[in-house]
């Protein structure tokens, strides 16, 4: 009887240890494989290394490569990644003037949202102006507004953001869309948006064409974050 109780109380402590075990998490990692420098016109092959748990990533929702010269990102290019099956994905670009040049590999797969930041020096290079060039206050915190494909008017459409502290997922912040058309801007909508894998989106229907300003507002502890961008709708 006494040694029942005593396999018992084992098997009782063995239980309760499987279920504090704490489940192991994975994390997306990207390798962005460029050159520091090259020269003027000179074809360039972006690479995008994804693994996880170091195995390779061979369905990855999106690799979008975000291409800007120094302190004008506004004026942006994004250029969908080739999938080569084999855990990377690619794009050829060249530079048609001297300057420097920084890129984002925004990349999204099983749930998770990376963007490792790259800068690439062509030709001679430039001088740019020795100033914080981010948009934004906080240290590190980045935002990526994803511009839907094709939206019409009276046509339900989401809106989607990857919001990131330090090239990772902010979680947990309040993000909404404050949006308002450019002929009426007393008339501006607030719309929350939700999270869910590692990205913040919600729908919204445009009852009229022309351009829209769609501002995204982030909040989380001290941290108070917006940026403001136009989508045309037809």
């Amino acid at each position: 009887m006494r040694k029942l109780f005593t396999l018992l109380i084992i098997m009782i402590i063995s239980l309760a240890a499987c279920g504090n075990k704490e489940e192991e998490v994975h994390f997306l990692e990207v390798d962005f494989d460029i050159p520091e420098n090259v020269e003027v016109g000179e074809t360039v092959e972006l690479k995008a290394i994804v693994t996880l748990n170091e195995k390779p990533v061979k369905d990855a929702q999106e690799v979008l490569f975000e291409v800007w010269e120094k302190n004008d990102r506004d004026h942006a290019e994004f250029h969908d990644g080739r999938n080569n099956d084999d855990g990377t994905y690619t794009y050829e670009i060249s530079f048609d003037h001297d300057g420097i040049f920084e890129l984002y590999a925004h990349t999204t797969a099983r749930d998770q949202h990376v963007m490792p930041l790259k800068e690439i020096v062509v030709g001679e290079g430039g001088e740019y102006e020795d100033e914080d060039d981010s948009a934004y206050h906080t240290e590190g915190f980045d935002l990526h507004f994803v511009e839907p494909e094709n939206p019409q008017t009276n046509q339900e459409v989401t809106l989607t953001s990857h919001v990131m502290i330090d090239e990772e997922h902010l979680a947990d912040a309040k993000v909404r869309y404050e949006i308002w058309h450019e002929d009426d801007e007393e008339n501006r909508d607030w719309i929350d948006a939700e999270e869910s894998n590692n990205e913040y989106s919600s729908a919204y229907t445009f009852e009229k064409d022309g351009s829209y300003h769609i501002q995204v507002h982030i909040e989380k502890d001290e941290l108070h974050e917006h940026n403001t961008y136009e989508l045309i709708i037809e």
